[in-house]
Order: C-alpha cells, then structure tokens, then sequence
C-alpha cells in the first residue's frame, strides 16, 4: 500500500466482500419461499466423496412452496434424499423415482421474528466487519503519515474511507430492510 489510492481500492474491495458474504447469508435465511439456496449445506456421498448437491444435481422451484431435485444420475435419488434427511434442515422430501420433491411449509409468526432476528444479527456482524475494515484503512493511512504523506492528504484520505464506509454501511441497512420485508411478507 504505497499510496492513498492503494488503501482506498483496497478498502473498496474489501467492503465489496463484506457485503456480499453477508447478502449470501442472507439468502441462507429461510424467507417462507423456497430457494434453491436452502439446500447450499447440502453434501450428498458421490463415489466415496462429499458433494455440494447443486453439483450432482439439478435444484428448482417450481413454485413458491416447492423445491424441485433432478439428480444427474438416477442412482442418485436415495443418496440426495438422504443427505436432505441429514441436513437437519427439517424438510421432508419425497421421490418419485425420477425427481425429489421438497414442500415448504409456511413459517409461523413466531419463526418469522426469529428469522428477522437472525438477519439483523447477521447485519450488525456484517457492520463490526465494516467498522475493523475501516480502522485497517485508518492505519494504513497514519503509515503513509508516517512515510511522509502531508496532513492536508491524509485528512483528506480519512474522510473519502469515512464517506465509502457510509456508503457500504447504507447498502447493508437496505439490504437488511429488504430482507425483513422479504420475510415478514406472509
């Protein structure tokens, strides 16, 4: 990090990571819809190794309510249907032979709070990742203080990591909003 726009770019990617991390995680929170995303955590046995299911198979949602499973191979059925059993997600799936179906069934008022909470959790982790990014930068710009960089230029340095910290701290907020309507909406 040689120079303030070193830092700044790499404030902007590091922040960028953030929040996408957290609005994967956020579709890891069950919202009443299904979501080929609830079965991420899935690992079904594939010739001797642990495989994410996406992988080996074809994950849909036909409708709001219903995970549709199409394994690439046939004698995949029972091992995927397995490994959901396994998951400890609490679903129930049934195989027609050819497909696995999962219905989803809806979530109860308490869940749903639950599930609003975990998300504004989910949230501030997200803003305590921002806020430790943003004092890393601030050091980095005391360094190149240090190594020469005038007053003015690091005043100036702070308040453009202060602005783009804002900015990500914002698009997590409505994020976070989005996500609560998302859940809230029965």
């Amino acid at each position: 990090m040689n120079t303030v726009t070193d830092v700044i770019k790499h404030l902007k990617d590091l922040l960028e990571k953030n929040l996408n991390h957290t609005l994967h995680e956020f579709t890891r929170i069950r919202a009443g819809k299904a979501s080929p995303a609830m079965l991420d955590s899935v690992m079904v046995e594939y010739y001797g190794a642990l495989t994410p299911l996406n992988q080996v198979a074809n994950v849909n949602t036909p409708d709001s309510r219903t995970l549709s499973i199409q394994p690439y191979d046939k004698t995949l059925i029972k091992p995927i249907e397995t490994a959901i059993v396994n998951s400890n997600l609490g679903f129930a799936p049934s195989n027609d032979g050819d497909f696995i179906r999962i219905s989803i069934p809806p979530i109860t008022e308490e869940r749903r709070k639950d599930l609003v909470k975990m998300a504004k959790a989910e949230a501030e982790n997200s803003k305590v990742g921002i806020r430790n990014i943003r004092k890393d930068s601030l050091d980095r710009i005391k360094k190149l203080k240090t190594d020469g960089l005038s007053e003015d230029e690091a005043k100036g340095a702070e308040e453009d990591i202060q602005r783009v910290v804002d900015g990500y701290i914002k698009k997590t907020d409505e994020s976070l909003v989005q996500k609560e309507k998302e859940i809230l909406t029965v």
